[in-house]
């Protein structure tokens, strides 16, 4: 019980550093986590707006773009924020109190509540000056962010090891990750790719999460294809995977 009582503390201060960090003391820290992704958001509306007359999904370009983008974020921003939780706070683990998973924990708290926040203001102001009438599903779409999050927090927690270890490992994971962006669902409807391709886009765990977290947007959207058994077989694999590496290499995370 002493165990858990220290391991609050340190995670509750920590999160109280990685907020000072993060954002400054001022409050133009938090007002950019807000802008960044509104503006992605209205950059992708008033592009395609240009290109097409209707969005894959109801009549919003920016909703059908919202629900995409952030949907990825939950999972995007969390394995980019995670990925250097012990090596920015290496200082901090000479401290005996201070162990590696109080890093990753603190910013995983910091990281579901920043994404959260922007999703319920963006999502929130779309929703509330769209002049159709939409009915939220919750479950799926809490259900969806679960599991970007579990899926990002197993990703991270391979790659703080993998980073410190393999530098290489680090650049080859960058160059893969960036092209997910675009083939995670963000701008199209998966369902709507002809097959064998469609099976191939399907892989991908993000694209299920995507559709997920539109089916709780578009109560009319089918998502043909969306397999949440799959989606969670591949995030608790995943988070498994990085359990047992962070386990495993808890004195190398200290002494890297």
């Amino acid at each position: 019980m002493s165990n858990l009582s220290t391991h609050i503390r340190v995670v509750g201060a920590l999160l109280v550093r990685e907020m000072a960090t993060r954002f400054g003391s001022k409050p133009g820290g938090y007002v950019w986590a807000l802008l960044d992704p509104a503006a992605h958001i209205l950059m992708m509306t008033v592009i395609f707006q240009a290109i097409a007359r209707a969005p894959a999904l109801g009549t919003s370009f920016a909703l059908f773009f919202a629900t995409g983008y952030i949907a990825f974020q939950f999972y995007q921003a969390m394995s980019s924020y995670l990925n250097s939780a012990v090596r920015a706070n290496k200082a901090l683990l000479s401290y005996p109190n201070v162990a590696p998973i109080d890093t990753v924990v603190a910013r995983f708290v910091l990281q579901v509540g920043t994404t959260s926040l922007v999703a319920f203001i963006v999502l929130g102001t779309i929703v509330a000056t769209m002049r159709v009438e939409t009915s939220l599903h919750w479950p799926a779409i809490l259900e969806a962010v679960a599991m970007a999050c579990v899926f990002g927090l197993g990703v991270a927690m391979v790659n703080c090891v993998l980073f410190l270890k393999y530098p290489l490992y680090e650049q080859v994971f960058n160059i893969v990750n960036r092209p997910l962006f675009l083939i995670s669902g963000v701008f199209f409807l998966p369902d709507s790719i002809p097959a064998p391709y469609r099976d191939l886009v399907l892989i991908n765990p993000l694209v299920h999460v995507i559709m997920g977290f539109r089916k709780g947007f578009y109560p009319e959207y089918r998502a043909i294809g969306l397999d949440m058994t799959y989606l969670y077989g591949i995030a608790f694999l995943t988070l498994f995977a990085g359990m047992l590496v962070f386990t495993l290499s808890r004195k190398t995370l200290r002494n890297e």
